[in-house]
C-alpha cells in the first residue's frame, strides 16, 4: 500500500513538473513576442509575424498557443502582473503622503514614457474584447487587478491622514485610467507636455478623493 502511494506521488510530481515546464515555456515565448505585438498591434499581428521577428518558429508558437488570442492574452497578463507589483512597492514603502504620491507618480510617469507601446497594446486589446468574446475574461480579470491596485494606493494615502477614499474602487479606477489613457494618447501624438500635465492632474486629484 505504501509503495503504491509512493509511486502515485512520484507520478503526480512528474506530471506537475511537465505542466510547470510547459507553462514556463509559454511565459518565455510570450515575453519574446511582446515587442512585435506592441509595435504592430492586435489587428496587424499574426503568429507568423511574431515568428519572423523572434528566434522561435511558427511551429513552436502553434504548439504552445492555440491561436493569436491565446498568445496575446498571455503577453498582456504577464506584463500587467508586473505593473501591479510596481505600484504596490510604492504603497508599502512610503512613510508619508508626499512620499506615497511622489513614488506612485514617478512610477506612472516612467512607465508611460518607457513602455508606451505596451500600454497602447493593452488598450487595443481591451477595445477588441468588446468584439472578441474569447478575450473578455482575461481583460476583465486584468481590469479588476488594476482597479484593486489603484484602490490600495488611494486607501493607503487616505489612511495616512486617518481618512478613507471618498469614491468607490470602480469610480477611482475610471478616474485614474482615464487620465492615464489621455496622457498615453498625447505621448503617442508626440506632445511634450503629456507627462507633466498628467502629474499635475494627479497631484490635484489625490487630496480631492481621499
Amino acid at each position: 500500500m505504501a509503495e503504491t502511494q509512493s509511486r502515485l506521488g512520484e507520478a503526480n510530481q512528474r506530471a506537475q513538473a511537465k505542466v510547470d515546464k510547459f507553462e514556463a515555456r509559454r511565459a518565455e515565448l510570450a515575453d519574446a513576442a511582446l515587442s512585435t505585438l506592441s509595435r504592430l498591434g492586435y489587428a496587424r499581428t499574426s503568429l507568423r509575424d511574431i515568428a519572423e521577428n523572434t528566434e522561435f518558429s511558427h511551429g513552436v508558437l502553434r504548439y504552445y498557443f492555440d491561436d493569436k488570442l491565446d498568445l496575446i492574452t498571455q503577453c498582456i497578463r504577464q506584463y500587467k502582473a508586473v505593473c501591479v507589483k510596481r505600484y504596490d512597492v510604492a504603497t508599502t514603502t512610503a512613510a508619508t503622503q508626499d512620499e506615497l504620491l511622489d513614488g506612485f507618480i514617478a512610477q506612472l510617469s516612467e512607465t508611460l514614457v518607457a513602455e508606451t507601446h505596451l500600454h497602447r497594446l493593452w488598450y487595443d486589446l481591451r477595445s477588441q474584447a468588446l468584439f472578441e468574446a474569447a478575450l473578455r475574461d482575461d481583460v476583465q480579470k486584468i481590469d479588476s487587478d488594476l482597479e484593486q491596485m489603484i484602490w490600495r494606493v488611494v486607501a493607503r494615502y487616505a489612511e495616512m491622514e486617518g481618512g478613507s477614499p471618498k469614491l468607490s474602487p470602480k469610480a477611482l479606477y475610471a478616474l485614474f485610467d482615464g487620465l492615464f489613457q489621455a496622457a498615453l494618447a498625447q505621448v503617442v501624438a508626440g506632445e511634450d507636455t503629456a507627462v507633466s500635465e498628467m502629474e499635475k492632474e494627479l497631484r490635484a486629484l489625490f487630496p480631492a478623493i481621499a
